[in-house]
């Protein structure tokens, strides 16, 4: 299988590994990048998710367009959903997950990046769908590159196939941090042991709550969020962190 996950705890790392081929998606893929992230959702020692690629050409090449698109159409039909299950899994799974970009992320490794939380890539990174030049369209990814990034500029490189700087894609909201090659590693350890230091209650709260607001009207998501903070708010780790806060301390935080 063209895919490692190891876990050093407080992190998990899926890694697509087949580097010579710049780590395609194939559904074969999918399935054990969804197995395991659900592995790692409800692993208590796994408080961070990392993905990213082997090798240093690419993230995800995206799909592995080598198995076919006419035997057995239903089926293959029915395969694809495994990309939504991915994304449901990573939205509705309460930890926190980090694209660790090490390359090129592109078609659906493009969207497979953009569903996580955070998206570190280095400098030298392309991103863009260029499903279009080989009369196929981003469908699946669409959902997720609509609500990271001006839906006229995911339409535009959905239809004309350009790809893009990995600064350009900072600009546009896409990626989190762009940095040196050299210090890929180094940043996404940054950011794990900073998001591991958190109240992971809150965190999921929070993070439920972030998401949920996406796609509600003006009113309907205040009166979402005022209940998520009230619930929020009635948390042992709220308690905690202010008390740590008055008497200039570190919080112990509970998990709950």
């Amino acid at each position: 299988m063209m895919l490692t996950y190891e876990v050093v705890a407080p992190r998990a790392t899926l890694t697509l590994d087949d580097p010579t081929r710049m780590n395609p998606m194939s559904v074969e893929v999918m399935e054990a990048v969804r197995d395991r992230l659900r592995q790692a959702i409800s692993d208590r020692t796994v408080k961070v998710i990392v993905i990213t690629g082997a090798g240093d050409r690419a993230f995800s090449a995206g799909g592995d367009l080598s198995g076919g698109f006419v035997d057995e159409p239903i089926a293959l039909h029915h395969a694809r959903g495994v990309l939504s299950e991915i994304f449901r899994a990573m939205r509705r799974g309460g930890k926190p997950t980090v694209a660790r970009v090490n390359g090129h992320a592109l078609a659906g490794g493009f969207g497979l990046a953009a569903a996580c939380d955070i998206v570190i890539a280095v400098e030298r990174a392309k991103f863009g769908m260029p499903e279009i030049n080989v009369g196929l369209w981003p469908m699946m990814i669409s959902a997720i590159l609509q609500r990271s990034m001006p839906r006229k500029a995911a339409l535009e490189l959905m239809m004309t196939g350009r790809l893009i700087t990995a600064e350009e894609a900072f600009r546009l909201g896409v990626v989190s941090r762009v940095v040196a090659v050299g210090a890929l590693d180094d940043a996404v350890d940054e950011t794990v042991t900073e998001l591991a230091s958190k109240s992971q209650a809150i965190l999921e709260l929070g993070r439920d709550a972030f998401y949920a607001a996406e796609d509600m009207g003006f009113d309907a998501a205040l009166d979402h969020l005022q209940g998520a903070l009230t619930v929020v708010s009635m948390t042992d780790d709220a308690a905690e962190g202010v008390a740590a806060f008055m008497e200039k301390r570190s919080p112990k935080w509970h998990g709950r």
